[in-house]
């Protein structure tokens, strides 16, 4: 595995393995390591995570720290690593990312997976008390494992996962870790969503209590023109740590390793 961290780019790692290339975007509160337990079972595939800018080992980096911005890393990162034939799979806050980033029309940009993501138009219920509230989510360990336990999960989680998201969850700078909460959430990207051209995956937890399947539904798959949906059982919010094994059969029936290039009129899958 290649693992890079250069003064002006965030910290990914790129796994050389059969392609498409699966590329991970985390959640608000999460890193690379959120995505362990998937890209722990894609054994052959070519895969890369990324810590966002000001999270994890990125945390150095300066801001903004915008979706825009987050969108504009993610494409650097992809130059650098000299990634050309890929599938963006991005979590919540990174699902919005990857919808910018496909918006752009990047050359060798196969299709997007969008797990449990923010939608493109935010959601009635996200208004500035909720927003105000939500940034104070991760203020100290307790308020994570509060959120972890209440809101963010609807199944059992190992100790040392549960561990991981508190320590995620504060391993950032406070103006990374505001953003989203209190500009990022609600920006709307339809304009951008709606230029989306790829294939797209839209998965929904079915007790996610954060982006609600019902709200997937309804703001955001609306917006890509050409779209799948669909509900993994039992699962809340942190599908990749929740139900990995199910999100991974979701992502290869989607994007299969070694597929033929895909031509304009052609979906990533029958």
């Amino acid at each position: 595995m290649n693992t890079t961290q250069q003064t002006h780019l965030p910290a990914y790692d790129h796994r050389p393995g059969t392609g498409p290339t699966l590329v991970f975007l985390h959640y608000w509160g999460g890193s690379a390591r959120t995505w362990d337990l998937v890209v722990g079972h894609l054994a052959d595939r070519d895969t890369l995570t990324l810590d966002f800018r000001g999270w994890s080992r990125s945390s150095g980096l300066p801001g903004p720290y915008t979706l825009g911005q987050l969108a504009d890393d993610t494409l650097a990162v992809l130059a650098d690593a000299g990634i050309s034939d890929y599938v963006l799979v991005g979590h919540s806050m990174g699902g919005k990312v990857a919808q910018m980033v496909a918006a752009t029309g990047p050359a060798g940009l196969r299709g997007i997976v969008l797990v449990g993501s923010g939608p493109a138009k935010p959601a009635a219920q996200i208004t500035a008390e909720y927003r105000e509230a939500l940034s104070h989510a991760y203020d100290s360990a307790e308020s994570v494992a509060g959120a972890r336990d209440h809101i963010l999960t609807a199944t059992e989680l190992s100790a040392s996962v549960k561990a991981q998201i508190v320590t995620d969850s504060r391993t950032v700078t406070e103006a990374a870790r505001t953003e989203w909460p209190l500009h990022g959430i609600a920006q709307d990207i339809t304009v951008h969503t709606s230029m989306v051209s790829v294939p797209a995956l839209v998965i929904a937890g079915e007790n996610d209590q954060v982006e609600p399947a019902d709200v997937l539904r309804c703001n955001l798959v609306p917006y890509l023109s050409r779209a799948d949906f669909m509900v993994i059982p039992r699962t809340g919010h942190l599908i990749p740590l929740e139900v990995p094994a199910e999100l991974i059969d979701a992502i290869t029936a989607f994007a299969p390793a070694a597929c033929p290039a895909a031509r304009p009129d052609d979906g990533l899958h029958p």
